[in-house]
This record gives C-alpha cells, sequence and structure tokens, in this order.
C-alpha cells in the first residue's frame, strides 16, 4: 500500500462550493457559457467523490489576476450605479417654509386652515405647527393617518428643523426656513 485509500473519498460541502465559486468566476469571466455552466452546475450537485469534481473543472485555465481585478472593478462600478440610480429616482419632496413671523399654522383639508391640503389621508384639522421658546413645533390635533416627523410617528409635540421629513397622512414635505 501506497498510503492512498483504495476506495474513493466522498467530496464535502465545502470542496463543492469551492469548485462552484471557479465555475461562477469562469461564467462571470466570459470563459464559459450559460449552459456549459448549468450543466457543470449540475454535475457537481450529483459529484459523489473529490476526483469527480475535479474532473469538472481540470479544463479550465486558471484566474488571472488582471481578469479577477477587471471583474471586481466592473462589480464595483455597478454598485455605484445601481446607489445612484436608486437615489435619483427617490422622490423629490416639495418644500414646507415655514413663515418668518412665528405665526401658527393649522394643516388640514378644512377651508379654515392655514395650510390647506386635498389628500383625503389628511383629516380636516390634522396638525399644528407654532413657534415656541426652543423653536418650532409642530403636533398631531388628533388625525386618523396620523403626523411623522422624520418617519417617526408623533405621540406628542416634536421640534421641526429646516431639513426634516413631515408627513400628514400621506402627503410629505421637507421643511424649510424662510
Amino acid at each position: 500500500m501506497d498510503g492512498q485509500p483504495s476506495f474513493p473519498v466522498r467530496a464535502s460541502d465545502g470542496e463543492r462550493d469551492r469548485v462552484l465559486r471557479v465555475l461562477g468566476d469562469r461564467v462571470a469571466e466570459g470563459r464559459m457559457s450559460h449552459e456549459t455552466f448549468e450543466r457543470r452546475v449540475d454535475q457537481v450537485l450529483r459529484a459523489r467523490s473529490r476526483a469527480e469534481l475535479d474532473d469538472i473543472v481540470h479544463d479550465l485555465p486558471p484566474a488571472g489576476r488582471v481578469v479577477g481585478r477587471l471583474t471586481g472593478l466592473v462589480a464595483t462600478v455597478s454598485q455605484v450605479t445601481a446607489r445612484l440610480e436608486a437615489a435619483w429616482r427617490a422622490p423629490r419632496l416639495p418644500r414646507f417654509t415655514l413663515p418668518a413671523d412665528g405665526a401658527r399654522i393649522v394643516v388640514g383639508r378644512a377651508p379654515g386652515c392655514q395650510f390647506l391640503l386635498t389628500d383625503l389621508t389628511v383629516s380636516r384639522f390634522h396638525a399644528e405647527l407654532y413657534r415656541a421658546e426652543e423653536g418650532w413645533m409642530v403636533t398631531d390635533l388628533g388625525s386618523m393617518n396620523g403626523t411623522r416627523v422624520n418617519g417617526w410617528r408623533l405621540t406628542g409635540p416634536a421640534r421641526v428643523r429646516a431639513g426634516d421629513e413631515i408627513g400628514f397622512g400621506e402627503a410629505a414635505f421637507i421643511v424649510a426656513a424662510s
């Protein structure tokens, strides 16, 4: 005996994962067709020994450093592009400009409100903005759909500053100082 086992060594999950990564890298590099990739993945899943796994990738060229770096660069650029596209598609909210004189503002659908909204998710008398010692404050007036500041639904008076997102029902605005 030369120290080699006479029976085939069973393939581990880690070895299968390694072979699948090699196949995925070669397909990403354009060195293998999609049909060949699918056929070989099926072979990896049916392989019973390390030798069978080795036979699946023995004819593939080794990974090149240049191709690996180029693939990594393309992946990074793709991630940045996807983030930029998502930010560009984000809705642009209208501005809610706070008056300089510090007047009280009632928000709602009723004709007597200082800030009139026609959105049906806004109550007739929805919220009130007023100037206090610590700055502009907003309080919900018992509306059904609530008032939010920066995504948080109000349970009591809250301070609002320029740049905050304020929502009345489904209507949302960016607070701006005059």
